[in-house]
């Protein structure tokens, strides 16, 4: 796109007439290199057909069709003559802009100026500027309008949630030319603002052309935050174009009339009471622009010329554009809409001279409007297709099997237990502040005792440490303070704690502490609770034998309420094998599948299921028989993990000797003992980013020697692989503040946020070789995609080894970027190990986000794509004489253990939970038939047939 900018403008000239104007801008632009020579004729045979003063003291000279061929690049020069030029008719131009145009580029460039020709004594301005930017803020400066017209309204959009809406006004916003195609995402990641009476606000200046604003209501009622979402405003936001609309919206919700904009049915009455501009209900005709170099000033001229004939008002726009219509009596009008050829105009006229008016512009456009005009190419009629409708989703049938993806192994029979997060209906005005006050009470108190029961029935620290984490914000007295005044204001009960309780916990993320983040989430949790409580609304009653919990998704929160005696099973209809879900069944030892699809959801409740967490199947309301094989297997895979339990402290051997490691990965210092008590071999991944969260600030060298040292302690000479600090992107400290980024997984995070801050890193490593006493260390960096990055790593380190000298050190690398795979050669040659990150590697390799709540259900480690980035960085290795080890959730998985070994993994870091089990699996087979399986499993082409290959070994 053309830009004005100051070199482009010749300031203080003199110029006897036009035509030695004309032959200065000629020599401007050929000495620039813009034009061939003789395209001074081109701008005096455009002259000739009709004078370009466009107005306010300026002219736009510019060639014709004919010397196109001349044009080398587009572009414009621009010359002040403060003495004026008569440009004829007595129009005196202070400020000519010559145009070299290959084509319809500059359009964009006259919006621009003629925005500034509504402004009084511009030629005068432009006389007396003293400097090329004093020249480009005149030129510049004019407000735009804001755009707001029937196009930008959406009554009854149909959408599923907030989200969906906030596209739909993203969608209009860029049909009306105001954003770019980023705008959605950066409106998506606003923070909208309740006006009341269920409207919302939501604003971005990112990727803005025009300022424009959008406003939609949903075909149905919506909920947001647990408030109720019947309109929402989308600004595309640039300058103070839309201040006065604000002030006019926020008059409107003063005197009680947001009702009105929520309920409306027809836009005119939305735009009537914004102040927007309504396409008047008037005889139209659309016909396309063949000009070649679009609606420039000539044939603007000639249009305006034609409409001034008619005494009524015509308009003229874009057609389907979404930008307002504008006088077809106004040149610089005209010319802001930057028509280009084969864009469709709409022109509308008053019925009064429509019937004569429509005709005869029609005539003159299709005549070329004074111009030559080549007639626009013939397009075969684009053929309507039904938009495809969305399969209708169903229950799965008695009998039938679901293929889902495995998340945690083993077999679970039993009921089924739905558990749906309800959308909840409640009154914005209560009846009294003191009955309000009650219910609230009496809500506060039914949560409490449930959360104390909760507490005693927990027999995990960590779980209790939530509940009483809950117990403690249900007591804040600021929050019953801030709920109390927004009683006293008339909200109701529901309203006024939903308020306070979304508030607290946004303004809790907004400081971006990661652990002030997860007490957000608990926010709202119990805030839900108590909102439950107070609607009357209570969760479906357990079954009373063991059953399948049933979800959509399973939320961290979620995971404080399993009991593991009550919960056989989890099955959700989203998420994939690294979703929280996944991770949190497997910590617990629960057979658990996921991303089985929103049928699930519509079971019956009680409807008999049969799990099978290790071949990823559902059955639904299995017969006899085969609750029979199921059960058998149950008590097979009982008796399996008990023997495996009895074993976990032998090595892992294949039948045919081959040994495998089997280490434990470790996000606390303080499980380390139990992790060896498991049967782990050593440490294969220490998350040491425990350490930094834990704190409101970093640790000091003391601090982290004093953690590292009570893991090598409890290893008692085992080996310990610890991971640098892996933060950053999607993982901030609040201590090291990062500015945010668009996608915070492909930016400043791992090892790339720890070379920006060396001297972190060299605490950390001096941290690590002063704990380890001579013991053994192996160090890997995260995140590592280049040589250039292990090399500077590597470096670091290895200065710090010089001043700590190590009896048994080793560096490496994690395997997560698949460019660090692809050059593994390379690499092997310099590291003293690889270990592969197989949920890294498996999103980035797929390109799909572990964490999507659709697609993460495809991102399976097990793709050939990524078991063949792992048999590359294996043979590279074995052939430098180097190990490699696998520390991603590939490595606690039963069916994928033999394939990681046929490739010739050396060693698996997994759970303490499953070590046992893991150790069992290696003993099962021999090296020869893993390899034979990797190698087959290598010439596959999906997931599904790995695993339908790996079932069979």
């Amino acid at each position: 796109m053309l830009e004005l900018t100051a070199g482009q403008i010749s300031m203080g000239l003199e110029a006897a007439d036009k035509a030695t104007a004309l032959r200065m801008l000629a020599e401007r632009l050929e000495g620039d290199g813009l034009v061939a020579p003789g395209y001074l004729k081109g701008l005096q045979d455009r002259e000739a057909q009709g004078a370009t003063y466009l107005g306010q003291g300026i002219a736009i000279p510019h060639g014709t069709p004919a010397t196109r061929d001349l044009v080398f690049t587009t572009g414009v020069r621009l010359m002040q003559f403060p003495e004026g030029v008569d440009w004829g008719d007595g129009q005196m131009v202070y400020l000519a802009i010559g145009i070299a145009a290959k084509s319809d580029e500059h359009l964009r460039l006259l919006q621009i100026l003629t925005r500034a020709l509504g402004e009084a004594d511009l030629g005068a301005e432009l006389r007396r500027a003293e400097s090329p930017e004093q020249i480009l803020q005149l030129l510049q400066s004019a407000p735009q309008e804001l755009a707001l017209d029937d196009q930008l309204i959406g009554l009854g959009v149909t959408v599923e949630d907030y989200d969906e809406l906030v596209l739909q006004g993203a969608r209009l916003l860029r049909r009306a030319e105001c954003v770019g195609g980023a705008f959605a995402a950066s409106l998506l990641q606003g923070e909208p603002l309740p006006l009341g009476d269920g409207l919302w606000w939501l604003h971005s200046d990112q990727v803005v052309q025009r300022p424009g604003l959008a406003y939609l209501t949903p075909d149905k009622p919506l909920r947001y935050l647990d408030q109720p979402l019947n309109g929402l405003f989308c600004l595309a936001s640039l300058g103070d174009a839309h201040l006065a609309l604000l002030e006019r919206l926020c008059g409107l919700l003063i005197e009680g009339r947001g009702r009105e904009l929520a309920r409306a049915t027809q836009r005119r009455a939305v735009l009537e009471a914004l102040g927007g501009e309504s396409q008047p209900d008037w005889p139209s005709l659309r016909l396309p622009l063949a000009n070649a170099h679009g609606l420039h000033a000539r044939p603007a001229k000639e249009l305006v010329q034609l409409a001034k004939g008619f005494d009524g008002e015509i308009r003229v726009r874009v057609a389907d554009s979404g930008a307002a219509a504008v006088s077809a009596k106004s040149l610089s009008k005209l010319l802001s809409l930057g028509i280009r050829r084969g864009q469709v105009l709409e022109i509308v006229a008053e019925p009064a001279i429509a019937d004569a008016a429509l005709p005869a512009l029609r005539a003159a456009i299709e005549a070329g409007l004074g111009e030559e005009v080549e007639p626009l190419p013939l397009e075969a009629p684009a053929r309507v297709e039904d938009e495809p409708q969305a399969l209708p989703v169903s229950a799965p049938e008695a009998g039938s099997q679901v293929q889902a993806v495995p998340a945690a192994p083993g077999i679970a029979l039993g009921p089924a237990h739905i558990h749906l997060r309800q959308e909840l209906e409640y009154p914005l005005r209560g009846e009294s502040p003191g009955f309000e006050r009650e219910r609230l009470l009496l809500a506060i108190a039914e949560v409490r005792g449930e959360i104390e029961a909760l507490v005693l029935r927990s027999e995990a620290k960590a779980i209790r440490e939530i509940f009483i984490t809950h117990l403690e914000m249900l007591a804040d007295p600021d929050l019953g303070d801030e709920v109390d005044t927004r009683l006293k204001q008339g909200e109701s009960a529901p309203a006024a704690w939903m308020s306070v309780i979304e508030s607290a916990a946004a303004q809790q993320e907004s400081l971006q502490d990661a652990l002030l983040a997860e007490r957000a989430a608990d926010l709202r949790d119990i805030g839900r609770r108590v909102l439950a409580q107070l609607c009357g609304v209570q969760d479906a009653p357990e079954p009373d034998e063991p059953y399948i919990l049933v979800m959509d998704e399973m939320a961290p929160s979620d995971v404080a309420r399993l009991d593991r005696d009550r919960v056989a099973g989890i099955l959700t209809a989203r998420g994939g094998a690294t979703s929280h879900s996944a991770i949190v069944a497997r910590a617990l030892g629960i057979p658990a599948l996921v991303g089985a699809g929103a049928g699930v959801l519509l079971l019956a409740p009680r409807t008999s299921l049969l799990l099978d967490g290790q071949r990823g199947r559902l059955v639904v309301a299995p017969d006899a028989a085969q609750l029979a094989r199921a059960r058998e297997e149950q008590e097979g895979r009982k008796r399996r993990l008990a023997l495996a339990d009895a074993h976990k402290g032998e090595p892992a051997v294949t039948r045919d000797g081959h040994r495998v490691e089997v280490c434990a990965n470790l996000g606390d210092s303080a499980a380390t003992a139990k992790a060896m008590a498991q049967g782990a071999e050593g440490v294969g991944l220490l998350r040491t980013e425990f350490i930094f969260m834990a704190h409101p600030q970093a640790p000091d060298l003391a601090t982290q020697e004093a953690e590292y040292r009570r893991v090598f302690d409890a290893l008692d000479g085992r080996p310990l692989v610890a991971r640098t600090l892996d933060v950053g992107g999607d993982k901030p400290l609040p201590y090291w503040p990062v500015p945010e980024e668009e996608n915070p997984f492909l930016g400043v995070r791992g090892v790339r946020l720890t070379l920006q801050r060396p001297h972190l890193m060299e605490t950390q490593l001096r941290a690590l070789m002063r704990a380890s006493d001579g013991r053994p260390l192996r160090i890997m960096f995260p995140m590592v995609g280049s040589i250039d990055e292990w090399r500077q790593s590597r470096d670091l380190a290895l200065r710090v080894a010089e001043e700590i000298p190590q009896a048994d050190l080793q560096l490496g690398i994690m395997v997560e970027v698949p460019s660090a795979a692809l050059i593994a050669p390379a690499l092997a040659r310099e590291v003293d190990f690889f270990s592969v990150g197989t949920n890294d590697l498996t999103q980035y390799t797929l390109a799909i986000d572990r964490g999507h709540p659709t697609l993460s259900a495809q991102a399976d480690g097990l793709h050939p794509a990524v078991l063949q980035l792992i048999d590359l960085t294996v043979r590279a290795a074995h052939a430098q004489g180097k190990w490699v080890g696998v520390c991603g959730e590939l490595a606690g998985d039963p069916l994928a253990v033999p394939l990681l070994v046929g490739l010739g993994v050396d060693e698996l870091s997994l759970s303490a939970s499953g070590i046992a089990e893991i150790k069992a699996r290696v003993r099962e087979f021999s090296l020869a038939s893993a390899r034979e399986l990797a190698q087959s499993a290598l010439a596959l082409d999906s997931a599904a047939a790995v695993r339908e290959l790996a079932e069979r070994f």
